[in-house]
């Protein structure tokens, strides 16, 4: 019996070299992806040795697209783009138009037709989203007014390269120059769009009801492996069955289906189980887009290959830094912003793959794509370890008297005992209630009117002397009556205290002992408390690894950590208790409210 056949061969070499090329590269702290890549080159016909089976590899690849553009779906939100939409839609949709321009120049240098130039710059502008929430994941930036307007710019890029993966198809002709006129270039954009608009049609009308409901029921019979194989069909027919049916490609096939499934009760869970074969996939889809790369491109066209590179690097960098600027953004915001999409990765590959398939993008066009891919997401850290040196720099060098210089004016109701090398009350309400512990060292209760409503607790004013890094500030502060008789006579100001009570948090009051569980399956990254600590409700508590997105989970009330029974590293599942809270040693209402 034979034990040597073309399928098993290429999937355990691509796996090997995979995972020995990818450990490499994150030795050396780059992407695993480039790893990825030049595992495919090894194994890709342009170099000695084993030759991967050339008419397997695109199949496999296909299969890696269609997961991947699943799981595009299944992690799209569009709060997350609705939030920085203000910043994010113009802006990336005018650096995708700077981009595709700087690339369509560089073809008309080389000789290369309008087509192709319009999708080989197309390709060089859309920023890779492994390679862009790795950067933001490891500096804490994802949840950050940055993270976010980036993460926001890439949901957009994303949903453009959709479109075009759509309309290529229909377009083909014209972007080879064949086209007859622009009756033959309306009828196929009409018949694309028809095509298209029965598919959407079909998934929001029967797809929404049905997807959710098959789910429902098979998480009903307890069986993981059930689930996991139905939403592996869901994806994989989905995408199969839109092909067939609508003429549509794979990869909006699959990406409708993982928007659908994002909007059921158990998208975490189907993200957590599919992830592993998702991640296989993926891995295999690299493996083969590097099988077609032909290194000699490095040294028979080393101009070409650097301008590609300085387009993607510096060109897309330069416009997204602008454009940031112009929307006033600070430059740290901008520098992060264009730092984050010095890169191209998996979009660019399907888009040139596709062009490639078309006939519309030459076989140099595909190379010059992944060579630029290679040495983007290799220098991709390099520029992020630039740019946090540069803002350390910055942050040491700024004196208190600059900062001084931009203070608003102090409000009335804080009289300033002593405020020299003091600065930054900008949120001075949010200062005085939670960025700081106020030490009391004296009380003046003054009487004040009844509440102004009906209903209303009567208030007393209460000017309040507090020292802050030895200095020493009078705040005045509206207290209810009742806070003020149960406050210990004489006593200081209160300690540091949750804006809201617990059960506005979004949690219930702790009162013996209260559980803080995890959300979702994932991995703990980090810890942030530690046994005796008090916390707030709404405030974090650890950070959790899932679906390749940190999620910092919170406490739902506020309370004193008794037990803390997870670590870094360790993997938790749904519904484990993190924490273990006692009673709050102060109460939780508000009792502090800054004078208008």
């Amino acid at each position: 019996m034979p034990h040597h056949t073309p399928l098993i061969s290429i999937l355990v070499v691509g796996f090997v070299l995979a995972f020995i090329f990818g450990a490499l590269a994150q030795k050396c702290r780059l992407s695993p992806l480039v790893g990825y890549l030049v595992a495919g080159i090894v194994a890709g016909p342009f170099t000695p040795g084993f030759v991967g089976d050339q008419t397997l590899a695109p199949q496999i690849a296909e299969i890696g697209v269609i997961l991947l553009m699943f799981g595009v779906g299944l992690h799209f939100s569009m709060r997350d783009l609705l939030e920085v939409k203000a910043i994010a839609l113009p802006g990336a949709i005018v650096q995708i138009a700077v981009a595709t321009t700087l690339g369509w120049g560089l073809s008309q240098l080389l000789g290369w037709s309008h087509g192709a130039g319009i999708v080989f710059g197309l390709a060089l502008s859309v920023a890779s989203t492994v390679v862009l929430l790795r950067a933001l994941e490891e500096r804490r930036l994802v949840e950050t007014y940055r993270g976010r307007i980036a993460v926001g710019w890439l949901i957009v890029e994303d949903l453009a390269m959709v479109l075009a993966l759509v309309l290529l198809p229909a377009l083909a002709e014209v972007l080879r120059g064949e086209a007859g006129g622009m009756s033959d270039v309306g009828g196929a954009l009409l018949g694309t769009f028809l095509k298209v608009g029965g598919f959407v049609a079909f998934m929001l009308i029967i797809g929404r009801r049905v997807i959710p409901w098959m789910l429902e029921r098979v998480a009903g019979t307890g069986s993981r492996e059930l689930f996991t194989l139905c939403v592996l069909a869901i994806a994989m027919g989905v995408a199969f069955g839109s092909a067939q049916m609508f003429g549509v490609s794979f990869a909006l096939g699959a990406f409708f289906a993982g928007m659908l499934l994002n909007e059921s009760e158990f998208s975490a869970k189907a993200a957590t189980e599919t992830l592993p074969l998702r991640d296989a996939f993926a891995v295999l889809f690299f493996v083969s887009v590097g099988m077609l790369f032909d290194p000699m491109i490095l040294v028979e066209h080393p101009l070409e290959v650097l301008m590609t590179f300085l387009i993607i690097v510096v060109g897309k960098s330069l416009a997204a830094w602008a454009i940031v600027r112009g929307f006033g953004k600070p430059s740290s915001t901008a520098l992060v912003i264009s730092a984050s999409l010095a890169q191209i990765g998996e979009f660019s590959f399907i888009l040139a793959g596709l062009g490639l398939q078309l006939g519309i993008l030459p076989q140099d066009g595909q190379d010059l794509i992944l060579a630029g891919a290679l040495l983007s997401i290799v220098v991709n850290p390099l520029l992020f370890a630039l740019l946090d040196r540069r803002l350390a720099r910055e942050a040491a060098e700024a004196t208190p008297e600059a900062v001084q210089v931009m203070r608003p004016p102090i409000p009335a109701d804080i009289a300033i005992l002593e405020h020299r090398d003091f600065h930054d009350l900008t949120h001075y309400t949010r200062w005085v209630e939670n960025d700081l512990d106020l030490t009391g060292v004296g009380t003046s209760p003054t009487p004040a009117p009844a509440g102004d409503g009906e209903g209303d607790e009567a208030k007393v004013r209460r000017d309040v002397d507090v020292e802050v890094n030895g200095k020493r500030f009078k705040v005045a502060m509206w207290v209810p009556e009742s806070a003020m008789a149960a406050a210990p006579a004489g006593g200081g100001a209160p300690a540091k205290k949750p804006r809201r009570s617990a059960s506005a948090a979004g949690g219930a009051a702790v009162g013996g002992s209260g559980q803080v569980t995890v959300p979702m399956q994932g991995t703990i990254v980090k810890v942030l408390v530690e046994v005796g600590q008090q916390v707030e409700a709404g405030q974090t508590v650890v950070v959790l690894e899932a679906m390749k997105m940190q999620n910092e989970v919170t406490s739902p009330a506020a309370g004193v950590v008794t037990e803390v029974r997870v670590s870094a590293g360790e993997n938790v599942d749904t519904k484990d208790v993190l924490l273990v809270l006692g009673p709050p040693t102060e109460g939780t209402e508000d009792v502090a409210e800054i004078a208008s």
